[in-house]
């Protein structure tokens, strides 16, 4: 099996830098890029099944990279916790493609992001002028888009922060199934691998997990109103956006309504839309079909062509 390298990117911020890591999957120097970003309390180890299911596919050099958005993983945690919002995310994603052109140069950037990290694709792919080294070519938003419920953002928010303390990564996995039940179906074997780069050992013994409590401060500062308020800006984000966009949504999602998904699909880039039976929020793309769907998504056919019929279904 194929394993990812580590590597970090140093990032400027308002509080002195930080370091965001990244796990690199593939041919490190191939033009081809994807960029995987997590969901809010995840990691970049969440799309390991999804980066081995497009090199298994890729007909052509292929190289994915999956950050640990700043305050997750294997990356710093900020001194100042207001600092855990969009524009910081969005500049540390420019620093860490910035570095990567650097180190090979990019012909071609495709995104998959699983909620937060579908907003923070959409501010980069929807932004006029910021300075990627080449402009988003297929973006997949999964399970996200301009309306998020609120009674969702309620839900997380009653378990966000607390990382909580746990005798085995087992037990920490047991503990994150209860609140996980709406990604969907998941053997024992494949949602224990999900969660090992979930948790860290503490110093005195057993585990917690792996992000700073203190992503919940912003988070839980949000109100009903400013939500609503952030609603126009994001659709503006959406509809200047100009890459071929996939939209991935679980059927039973409480945070994407099917309505907002539609609208989505009418506006816009006109995003095409697949839904996943037996899912809420998020898919987890380690599935088979999701996978494929992904796949037949961003991959070429051929090495002749980078165009392709896209064959997603639900």
């Amino acid at each position: 099996m194929n394993v990812p390298t580590l590597n970090h990117v140093t990032c400027a911020g308002p509080s002195g830098s930080h370091r965001m890591a990244y796990w690199q999957w593939g041919d490190a120097a191939a033009p081809h890029l994807v960029v995987c970003v997590h969901g809010l309390s995840r990691q970049g180890r969440d799309f390991d099944v999804l980066a081995q299911g497009l090199l298994e596919r890729s007909r052509t050099p292929l190289r994915i990279v999956c950050p640990d958005v700043v305050g997750r993983g294997r990356s710093d945690w900020l001194p100042d916790p207001m600092g855990y919002a969009f524009p910081t995310y969005v500049a540390d994603m420019l620093a860490m493609l910035g570095q990567l052109n650097a180190q090979a140069p990019i012909a071609t950037l495709d995104w998959v992001g699983t909620s937060m990290g579908g907003l923070i694709g959409m501010g980069l792919a929807g932004t006029p002028k910021l300075p990627l080294p080449a402009p988003v070519r297929r973006l997949v938003l999964n399970d996200v888009g301009p309306v998020i419920q609120w009674a969702a953002l309620q839900r997380i928010g009653t378990y966000l922060g607390n990382t909580g303390k746990f005798d085995s990564v087992q037990q920490a996995a047991d503990a994150m199934w209860q609140i996980s039940t709406s990604f969907g179906p998941h053997t024992p074997a494949q949602w224990l691998a999900l969660s090992q780069a979930m948790v860290k050992p503490l110093p005195a013994g057993g585990f917690t997990l792996h992000y700073d409590p203190a992503i919940a401060v912003p988070f839980r500062s949000m109100t009903q109103e400013a939500a609503a308020a952030g609603e126009a800006a994001l659709w503006q984000a959406y509809d200047a956006i100009r890459a071929d966009t996939l939209l991935l949504r679980g059927a039973n999602s409480d945070l994407l309504t099917r309505a907002t998904a539609e609208e989505m699909s009418r506006r816009g880039p006109k995003a095409r839309l697949v839904e996943f039976e037996g899912v809420g929020h998020a898919p987890t793309l380690i599935d088979d079909k999701q996978v494929e769907v992904v796949a037949s998504f961003l991959l070429p056919t051929d090495t002749a062509s980078d165009e392709k019929p896209f064959r997603g279904t639900g």
